[in-house]
């Protein structure tokens, strides 16, 4: 493809001069510049009147021109609420076509919009074939209520970002550590701190992951260039730090307290950098408040959803995945939280025996500081207080409870669980098609991927992404990206297991099977996916809440 010089041209048309003198050298024009008076009577009495009727034809056609150019460059790139309903949105029509521009390799070479800069998932399946009533139920999709993807930033927030876009004295360096979604999280906090302290960003350092032994960095998981320009007019992004601002010695900032403000921030690290030049963080997860000023709220949506876009190779290889599940039709993900550290952390039992417990046992008690939560609490305790992830039996039970098909294809997402296939056993025994992303690869795909946990995550994010119906068995960083993402592409479906309430229904041996399913869709028939407020609970983040300030009514 030609590459343009100047993408904000593309919505006008442009001529070159020499077409006009040329036309105009044309008859009947042409009696233009060869009227004169001495010429013969008959010419002088015709031509100009000709030429009058022409000009005004011409001058007519101009207008509607204009007038059609207009109007397709305003349709084109729309302000807020982008179409009218969510069969026609740019969101869910670029979703058709997801896959395919995944292939076309790096950013393309018009503006980013961000309708076309969206993560967006292959689209929903319809209810096409014979389906009972039960399953019908449990593949459709809830009511979007009409909310569509809104970022109109206010006035003050774009008449700031023409300074804040070319800052070049302040750098800002932030060192993200965890797993994949947990530098997510703190790679948008970044761009939102670098926008409150009006500093330039450099891309994120990911340090390097001991418990997975995973060295990736931001160029292998992200798509670099489209991370820069999608948010060229909000911060300044540079690949390195200038050489001018190296220092031999340089104090790391990593006792930030939780729920920081932008005051609090400006307070404390905004002389810093104005004397210095440079500020160094660290350790910034969940350490920004939930509870920022709506622009700012719009541009950790802007960040999450639309400029933290995975590297080609990881898109194209996880669309690929995603596809080979789509094309046999609808079908569910879940993050089955069962890797050996979830236990040690969460302080619950396994469900897989006395010696897989035992072993798990050993290492929390060798590090006490992986054990979250009350520690004043009994494992049956933390388990009905809804603290523990379910178990491959327990979701297999959660399902059937929902009215999914036993023919239902079911991708499992995470890590490799703690005890092996034998953890997966009996909800492969209940629900038989179920598959991984190393059973769909192809010809050694996932190779070059199988010591880069980031990677891995990366496709498992992608093939959820686009499932019809996504259920997650413990919380955690992925659960609550996925839910926001779902939500603002569409308000896709994503089930919560409420898993408090639900528990006890488990250890009943009185209830018969037909009560246990109705006892379960009542208490999950409000909370799959639908609109929900981050206003209504405090301290909700905006990434996985994203109505009102991120989504709005057309």
């Amino acid at each position: 493809m030609a590459r343009t010089r100047n993408s904000k041209s593309s919505s006008f048309i442009s001529l070159n001069p020499s077409f006009f003198i040329h036309l105009f050298s044309l008859p009947p024009f042409n009696s233009l510049h060869n009227y004169s008076p001495r010429k013969n009577s008959r010419i002088t009495q015709t031509s100009p009147f000709l030429s009058f009727c022409f000009i005004s034809l011409l001058i007519t056609l101009t207008f509607f021109a204009i007038l059609l150019i207009t109007f397709t460059t305003f349709f084109q790139n729309p302000l807020s609420c982008t179409g009218a309903s969510s069969s026609s949105s740019p969101l869910f029509l670029a979703s058709v076509f997801a896959a395919a521009s995944s292939r076309s390799g790096s950013v393309q070479d018009e503006q980013i919009t961000l309708s076309t800069g969206a993560m967006v998932p292959l689209p929903a399946h319809g209810m096409v074939g014979n389906f009972s009533e039960e399953e019908e139920e449990f593949w459709k999709q809830p009511d979007n209520q009409g909310y569509m993807p809104c970022l109109d930033f206010s006035l003050k927030y774009r008449k700031a970002s023409a300074k804040i876009s070319k800052e070049k004295r302040k750098f800002l360096v932030v060192v993200a550590s965890g797993g994949l979604n947990q530098q997510r999280n703190q790679i948008v906090d970044a761009v939102v701190i670098a926008r409150i302290l009006e500093a330039t960003l450099v891309v994120p350092v990911l340090q390097v992951n001991h418990i997975w032994g995973d060295d990736s960095e931001f160029s292998d998981i992200f798509d670099v260039e489209h991370f820069k320009k999608t948010l060229i007019a909000d911060v300044r992004i540079v690949a390195s730090l200038p050489s001018t601002h190296f220092v031999s010695k340089q104090t790391i900032n990593r006792d930030l307290p939780f729920h920081v403000s932008p005051l609090w921030l400006r307070a404390r690290f905004l002389k810093q950098l104005n004397q210095e030049g440079l500020l160094i963080l660290k350790g910034l997860d969940s350490k920004l408040s939930k509870n920022l000023p709506p622009d700012l709220q719009k541009l950790k949506c802007k960040v999450a959803f639309h400029a933290l876009r995975f590297a080609t190779p990881i898109r194209e290889l996880g669309y690929q995945i995603a596809r080979r599940m789509w094309i046999e039709g609808p079908y569910v993900a879940i993050h089955l939280r069962l890797e050996k550290d979830v236990w040690i952390r969460t302080g619950c039992l396994t469900g897989l025996g006395r010696q897989y417990d035992s072993i798990i046992s050993r290492e929390r008690d060798s590090h006490p500081e992986y054990l979250t939560g009350k520690l004043n609490m009994t494992h049956a305790q933390r388990r009905l207080a809804g603290m523990c992830p379910l178990n491959a039996s327990e979701m297999a039970r959660f399902l059937k409870g929902l009215g999914a098909p036993i023919s239902a294809r079911i991708y499992v997402a995470g890590g490799e669980p703690f005890g092996g296939t034998q953890a997966k056993q009996p909800l492969k025994d209940e629900f038989p098609n179920l598959l991984t992303k190393h059973t769909l690869a192809r010809n050694g795909e996932l190779t070059p991927y199988l010591k880069k946990s980031s990677t891995l995550a990366a496709i498992d994010y992608i093939v959820s992404l686009s499932s019809d119906v996504f259920i997650n068995s413990h919380g955690g960083n992925m659960g609550r990206a996925l839910e926001g993402h779902r939500a603002y592409v569409g308000h896709r479906k994503y089930i919560k297991p409420n898993k408090r309430m639900m528990l006890p229904f488990f250890e009943d041996s009185s209830v018969s099977e037909q009560e246990f399913k109705r006892i379960m869709k009542k208490l999950h028939r409000k909370s799959q996916g639908q609109p929900e407020s981050r206003a209504k609970k405090i301290d909700r983040d905006v990434i996985a809440y994203p109505v009102p300030e991120c989504m709005c009514k057309q």
